[in-house]
């Protein structure tokens, strides 16, 4: 059941985090508590589930669904609910899409499948969104890695996608040249049917948004979703005095967040909440271990200055 069948991922999309116990089970008060947090921030436009900042790659199938249903129920008649596709096969991403629209999603994130790291051709990419498109007509949100990863999809890779599978309505863009993510803004947004740019450059939000992104996809929206959907209503307005004021109270602590090694962004996350009191501990899945005193002081200082 789709509970937002018209929904075009567009806007403030917060990523939210997943609070574990200390022996490493899903503390689900926690993250009930943890998505009403979230929602409550005006001007948003979805939640996004299952996703990196949900340590995805650690969770079981049965650990995915039950992290959908609890979003469901927690927030789900209020605010679209965006899942994310992790699989290395095209059958177990096209199951977790099905999964997925049953459990009530309103659209699908597909994160590109690790074996293109080793190489990958259009016709590879376009199997397997054809194969999440055949098991679920929900909108799908093309992951665009960098293409220094091997995960990135190159140009003419994207164009066909876009072509072939009507469902992509939008793409997550990490791309971290500024002149690409602009060409990505240009000329998708401007397509005969539009694909919406949804930037997931947060180490440089505002330079990003003001190249036009149709919204953003972030992480650091589990922390700071208030002053992300403030900062996108004031490009969106041309109030470039407001925009530069909200980024100078987001740049410290975005500089923290997404510092080396970068894999560690949302376990920095976690300790952002419990330093604000929002989660009771800041306990992350192997590989991923606890963060040191020294860098949680430097989150401490970078939530200080902003206010």
């Amino acid at each position: 059941m789709t509970r937002f069948k018209d929904f075009v991922p567009h806007g403030v999309i917060p990523a939210v985090l997943l609070p574990f116990h200390d022996d490493l089970s899903i503390d689900e008060p926690s993250f009930r508590s943890h998505l009403r947090d979230v929602e409550m921030v005006e001007g948003l436009s979805a939640l996004t589930i299952n996703a990196h900042s949900t340590e995805v790659a650690s969770c079981t199938a049965d650990e995915q669904s039950r992290v959908l249903e609890i979003a469901g129920e927690q927030v789900g008649d209020r605010l679209p609910l965006i899942h994310g596709i992790w699989a290395d096969g095209s059958l177990e991403a096209a199951r977790i899409a099905k999964r997925a629209q049953a459990g009530g999603s309103s659209a699908l994130l597909v994160f590109p499948p690790a074996p293109f790291t080793l190489g990958q051709t259009a016709d590879m990419a376009i199997a397997h969104f054809k194969a999440i498109a055949s098991a679920s007509d929900l909108p799908l949100i093309v992951f665009q890695y960098p293409l220094a990863t091997g995960q990135g999809y190159p140009a003419a890779t994207l164009t066909r996608l876009l072509d072939e599978i009507p469902t992509i309505r939008a793409v997550k863009d990490w791309t971290p040249s500024v002149a690409q993510h602009e060409t990505h803004v240009r000329a998708l947004q401007s397509r005969s049917r539009p694909v919406n740019v949804l930037s997931t450059n947060s180490a440089w939000l505002l330079s990003s948004l003001v190249l036009g992104c149709k919204g953003l996809l972030s992480g650091s929206g589990s922390v700071i979703a208030d002053l992300q959907a403030r900062l996108f209503r004031a490009v969106a307005a041309n109030d470039l005095a407001e925009a530069r004021r909200l980024n100078d109270r987001i740049h410290p602590v975005a500089s923290v967040f997404y510092a080396d090694p970068f894999v560690d962004m949302h376990n920095r996350m976690k300790e952002a909440l419990v330093i604000l009191g929002r989660l009771p501990r800041a306990v992350v899945r192997p590989p991923l271990v606890k963060i040191k005193d020294p860098e949680i002081a430097r989150i401490r200082e970078a939530l200080a200055a902003p206010g």
